[in-house]
């Protein structure tokens, strides 16, 4: 079979500012399945592909203008929140290993992937308790790494997982991994004993992230960072602010301040 892909937020595409690409990654598995069953599979060429058998088209966001041009394939699968905010993966793509290849930009040493899928906050502005519901394990370190020294996760809620986030951490640390948490941690959920190994942990950019979305997690944040300074870490932390969302002008704007 002919398997065709399209990226229809255009990470492979985005080269602006320097900044990092993130790899699709339902994408990725999406490749890893179809070349394990001995299909050919490359990005959709529309002007010299000819007729492909499958076309995968993934949007992980609803704001992200649409694919437009003819698409000449037998079927055309649509998938990911940008669609239909309760689409996922049939368990057998789900369960593959990524393949990174298709997108070159990705460092040999990086993998990407969760450890957690769900999230017990529900954000008027977040779709992930609707899309995943309650928080719960996922895959284990080893099998996100596969190998690989750099891990980014893209957890939704990390320090929620109460102990399996600990276990997950005791082994990060015992294993060397360098990490990046990227969607931000809940610094309501920081403990003196989640500071004590974040401190630990070896982070990538050697940046710790919070989000600070209310100002009443402003104090929380603060206390985090306090805490996870007080066992000797000498990093740099990023406080992701949401902007709208419900919360008016002069909020926004004092937090930011702040």
């Amino acid at each position: 079979m002919k398997i065709g892909l399209i990226d229809v937020d255009g990470h492979a595409k985005k080269k602006k500012w320097g900044a990092t690409i993130y790899p699709n990654l339902a994408l990725c598995k999406v490749a890893s399945y179809h070349r394990a069953k001995g299909d050919g599979v490359e990005w959709y060429d529309g002007m010299f592909g000819g007729e492909y058998d499958i076309v995968y088209m993934a949007k992980v966001f609803n704001f992200s203008p649409d694919y437009t041009g003819y698409i000449n394939a037998k079927q055309i699968v649509r998938g990911g929140t940008g669609y239909d905010v309760c689409s996922i993966l049939p368990n057998e793509i789900d369960d593959c290993q990524p393949d990174y290849s298709i997108y070159p930009s990705i460092p040999g040493d990086t993998s990407y992937g969760f450890l957690t899928r769900g999230c017990p906050n529900k954000c008027m502005w977040c779709v992930v308790p609707k899309k995943e519901g309650a928080i719960r394990p996922y895959w284990d370190i080893d099998r996100v790494a596969n190998g690989r020294k750099n891990v980014v996760l893209m957890d939704n809620n990390f320090l929620a997982a109460g102990d399996y986030a600990h276990e997950q951490l005791d082994k990060i640390i015992a294993k060397g991994y360098h990490i990046d948490l990227n969607q931000a941690n809940d610094a309501r959920l920081m403990t003196d004993e989640f500071a004590r190994k974040f401190a630990k942990v070896k982070w990538l950019n050697n940046r710790i992230r919070f989000g600070c979305d209310t100002t009443a997690q402003i104090k929380y944040c603060e206390r985090a960072i306090e805490m996870i300074n007080s066992y000797g870490f000498k990093g740099e932390y990023f406080l992701y602010t949401m902007i709208g969302g419900g919360n008016g002008f002069e909020e926004c704007y004092s937090r930011i301040n702040h």
